[in-house]
């Protein structure tokens, strides 16, 4: 296990070497910072942070996500509520409110609600560690890797991935304003041949699955050597970055940075049809003793200007600039996506007593819960890559102090370091679960679910984890939690219509449905999820008995339930 003062010199803020060098060739496991990591790993949420980080290493990706009352989310956890019954605050279920009550062939409206559960992995891409598998692949083969991974997620029960688009100031869909990702074609610059992005979000949308685009918000490169082509901000804008421990960071000090984040926020909210804008841990650079980061002459000149912030003060009132005009630009521009951050796992040392390691807070100006309680953020994901049984960052305590961060419908998912499997004792299949059950746990205090690093482990099973999650913990599917400002938006009730075992289902605003979930009976008087189907499927056949159908919308709220009996 590499000691605290060698992962640091490893370069912790970079993100990968440069595909052609030796160093992407070495790349092993990434997880979390303060693992057992190679110089040129990429360690963001496509691996972790850094850290004083505790025995067993420590490094970002954290929260947990947990079921009311501790019920199993989407298990058995739906329930049928009177018609004048409480929502969860409005969270759960929606009723009409266009007047068109559906139901052509339905006996009638039935409230009914399930457990909410996001349940998540990241795809990264840079250094192409997950996709696509290597540089230069075609269009098809790249197309082809891609389904096979929306597979895997679709039948191991998640219901969202967080792909990877922007890992280094480029992009890895078609942009005016930053150029093609080199990790597609071994060239930045290079045009795959087709737009990533735009195939990503329809093919997760036919299975089901939710896709958020994930940004880093201010890594320019990997490897301050490598070169790039305009309009990369390096070429068109050199003074905006700065060389920090052999990787090129945009200053998060300059209006260009800013304005250049702002604007592919926009452009991929307005142009694509995705479920959400993710950000990782990076932020200014993680620390390397010794090294400073050269800024002084841009905070001297906001001194100049009559600023009196302290430098530490400064460099987090400029994050902060940055999520809340991120924010402010998700809600307006695609206001039933949702923009979440997934900031190291550890705020300040000691929040919680006896939680020891890295401070965000001071070393690279991250002040997450600020974020949340100011209503920047529908969700934080903080990395909580240790296990439950690491007493200085223990899982199961972190992810109670961050639950208990959010407010007005807000979340918490937890962040699970799956790249950690098998690298110790600690770190089996059965350790996931057991940090699944404590996100679960903390479900009343805001903990709604969880984000897996990274879906490649669950593509190869490792030490058996997929299928410990399907067997376990995903049997029954569920909705994520609804977008948290659009917990007063109602949506109507499906038209269905019955015909032998098939139903038809149509919307008033078909425009505005995601998919429909289907409610069985469980004991008393209680329903619980069978499935849910894309919106594009409008007939089903169902087995005998009698059902409830609702309609979910973009943003994830659900309709009233149409009961309908087969024969």
């Amino acid at each position: 296990m590499a000691s605290l003062a060698a992962v640091l010199s490893l370069g912790l803020a970079g993100c990968g070497g440069d595909a052609e060098a030796a160093s992407d060739a070495a790349m092993t496991d990434l997880g979390p910072r303060g693992m057992d990591v190679q110089a040129g790993e990429d360690l963001g949420p496509e691996a972790g942070a850094p850290a004083d980080l505790g025995r067993d290493g420590a490094g970002p990706r954290g929260e947990a996500g947990a079921l009311e009352g501790g019920v199993d989310a989407g298990v058995d956890g739906a329930s049928a509520v009177t018609p004048d019954a409480g929502r969860d605050g409005g969270l759960d279920g929606a009723v009409d409110a266009s007047g068109d009550r559906g139901g052509d062939a339905g006996e009638g409206l039935v409230e009914v609600r399930h457990e909410r559960e996001f349940r998540a992995a990241w795809v990264a891409t840079v250094s192409n560690l997950d996709w696509p598998s290597r540089q230069g692949l075609s269009a098809a083969q790249q197309q082809r890797e891609l389904d096979g991974l929306l597979d895997v997620a679709a039948a191991t029960g998640l219901n969202a991935v967080l792909l990877q688009v922007r890992p280094e100031g480029d992009a890895l869909y078609r942009s005016q304003l930053e150029p093609w990702s080199r990790f597609l074609t071994g060239r930045q610059g290079g045009d795959p041949g087709y737009d990533p992005l735009a195939y990503a979000v329809e093919a997760a949308h036919r299975r089901g699955l939710e896709l958020h685009a994930w940004l880093n918000p201010y890594r320019a490169r990997t490897s301050a050597t490598n070169s790039s082509v305009a309009p990369h901000i390096s070429v068109t804008n050199p003074a905006a970055c700065i060389s920090y421990n052999n990787i090129l960071v945009m200053n998060p000090a300059l209006a260009v940075v800013q304005d250049r984040a702002v604007a592919v926020v926009e452009d991929i909210a307005r142009r694509y049809a995705v479920d959400g804008i993710h950000f990782d841990d990076y932020f200014y650079p993680y620390p390397v003793a010794g090294v400073p980061f050269a800024d002084d002459g841009d905070y001297q000149r906001f001194r100049a200007g009559g600023g009196t912030l302290s430098l530490a003060d400064w460099r987090r009132d400029n994050v902060n600039r940055l999520i809340e005009r991120v924010g402010r630009t998700v809600a307006t521009v695609r206001p039933t996506a949702r923009f979440g951050v997934s900031p190291f796992g550890i705020w300040r040392p000691g929040n919680p007593v006896g939680i020891s390691g890295l401070d965000a807070f001071a070393s690279i100006y991250c002040d997450a819960p600020h974020w949340m309680r100011q209503g920047w953020v529908d969700y934080l994901a903080p990395q909580l890559y240790w296990p439950s049984t690491q007493t200085a960052q223990a899982y199961g305590p972190l992810v109670r102090w961050w639950a208990e961060t959010t407010r007005d419908g807000r979340s918490v998912f937890g962040g699970n370091a799956l790249s950690r499997l098998g690298s110790s004792s600690a770190w089996t299949a059965e350790e996931i679960g057991r940090q699944i059950t404590l996100t679960r746990a903390e479900r009343g205090r805001g903990a709604r679910g969880n984000v897996f690093f990274t879906l490649d482990a669950l593509r190869t099973n490792r030490l058996g984890v997929a299928d410990l999650l399907r067997r376990e913990f995903y049997q029954r599917p569920a909705l994520p939690p609804p977008v948290a400002s659009r917990r007063g938006v109602t949506l109507a009730p499906p038209r269905v219509a019955a015909s032998g075992r098939a139903v038809t289902l149509s919307h008033p605003s078909m425009a505005s449905v995601r998919g429909w979930v289907f409610y069985v009976p469980s004991g008393v008087n209680g329903w619980v999820v069978e499935r849910i189907v894309a919106s594009g499927a409008t007939a089903v056949t169902l087995g005998p008995g009698r059902w409830v159908v609702t309609a979910a919308g973009w943003d994830d709220v659900e309709s009233q339930g149409v009961a309908v009996t087969l024969p």
